[in-house]
C-alpha cells in the first residue's frame, strides 16, 4: 500500500518540478478604466479588439493623458481639434511677434489643455498603429507639445519673451513627429491609382 501511494507522489513531484503540471490559474485581467469603457461604446468592433489587446500599463497611460484634458468634445472629431490647436499655435506666434506676453501665455495654456475629441484619441489612429509599441510614444510626444506649451506660458508670464519664443520650435517638433508617426503623408492616398504612363 505504501508503495502504491509513494509512486504517484513521486510522479506528481516530478511533474511540478519540470513544469509539466497544470499552470497556475491565470490572474484576471486588470479592470478596464471606466472612461475607456465609455469611449469604447462608440468604437468599431475592430478598434475595440485592438484596444482590448493593449497592455494595462498603456491603457493607464492613455487614461492619464486624457485626465489632463477635462474638456470633452461631444461631436468634434480629431481633425477639428487639431485645427483648434493650430489656431492656438498661430495666436502664440502672433503674441510672441508683437511682444504680447498675456496673449502668448493664455493661448499656450489653451493649446496644452485642448479638448479631447469624440470617442477619445484612439479611434482616430490607424488600426495597425493601435498597439503597445506604436502608442508607447504618446507620453513623449505629449511632453514635447503640451509640456513645451506650458513652459512657454510660464516664460511669457515671467516676461521672458525670448525664452517663450524658443519653446515654439519644441511644440512644432512634437506636432510634426506625431503627424509623421500616426497621420502619414498629407495628400497621399492608398485609394488613388497611379497615373498611367504614356
Amino acid at each position: 500500500m505504501k508503495k502504491i501511494l509513494f509512486t504517484p507522489l513521486i510522479l506528481a513531484a516530478c511533474l511540478v518540478s519540470t513544469g509539466l503540471a497544470a499552470a497556475e490559474t491565470p490572474k484576471p485581467a486588470a479592470p478596464m478604466p471606466a472612461e475607456m469603457q465609455n469611449m469604447m461604446k462608440v468604437f468599431t468592433p475592430e478598434m475595440r479588439q485592438k484596444v482590448m489587446a493593449l497592455s494595462p500599463e498603456l491603457k493607464g497611460t492613455i487614461v492619464k493623458l486624457h485626465a489632463g484634458h477635462p474638456r470633452r468634445a461631444k461631436e468634434t472629431n480629431l481633425r477639428q481639434i487639431m485645427h483648434e490647436i493650430l489656431s492656438e499655435y498661430q495666436s502664440i506666434a502672433s503674441a510672441v511677434a508683437t511682444d504680447n506676453a498675456e496673449q502668448a501665455a493664455e493661448a499656450a495654456r489653451r493649446l496644452a489643455s485642448h479638448r479631447i475629441p469624440k470617442g477619445g484619441l484612439l479611434p482616430y489612429f490607424p488600426l495597425d498603429k493601435v498597439n503597445d509599441n506604436d502608442l508607447g510614444v504618446l507620453p513623449a510626444m505629449n511632453t514635447a507639445v503640451e509640456g513645451s506649451a506650458l513652459k512657454l506660458a510660464e516664460a511669457a508670464d515671467a516676461g521672458n519673451m525670448a525664452l517663450a519664443a524658443s519653446y515654439m520650435s519644441d511644440i512644432m517638433t512634437g506636432c510634426v513627429a506625431c503627424h509623421q508617426k500616426f497621420r502619414g503623408v498629407p495628400g497621399v492616398s492608398a485609394n488613388l491609382m497611379t497615373p498611367m504612363s504614356k
